[in-house]
């Protein structure tokens, strides 16, 4: 039951198609059906059934099936844990982010430079 896709190279589709297909695989190793599956995650048969063919489906749809089948230890594998970063630590900045600075603004502030040739007045 190995997925046999490059997560790396693989378009968002893809990784849908491939994640539903294993969901899919789970479901059927179990023995449950998309009705019993459905009815446990508060969902409807037809998304399920849309899901694991591949379809777009709501974060909250994949959370309730993944609660369902009894994977919800999984989910934390999904998103590595941001932590605070060595260099924060180093320079005294032990807090989490909270905001990104704008990258655009500041360079919206910069004047472009050039040579001068000397025959601009």
């Amino acid at each position: 039951m190995a997925n046999k896709i490059d997560f790396k190279i693989a378009t968002p589709e893809q990784i849908i198609k491939s994640m539903g297909e294993t969901l899919a695989q789970i479901r059927l190793s179990r023995n449950i059906t998309q009705d019993e599956l459905a009815a446990n995650a508060g969902i409807s048969p037809r998304t399920l059934s849309r899901l694991e063919t591949g379809e777009k489906a709501s974060m909250d749809t994949f959370v309730r099936l993944m609660q369902a089948l009894g994977l919800q230890e999984h989910l934390a594998t999904l998103l590595p844990d941001p932590g605070i970063q060595p260099v924060q630590l180093l320079e005294g900045k032990g807090l989490e982010r909270k905001r990104v600075r704008s990258r655009t603004a500041s360079n919206d502030k910069k004047k472009t430079w050039h040579w001068d040739d000397g025959t601009t007045p």
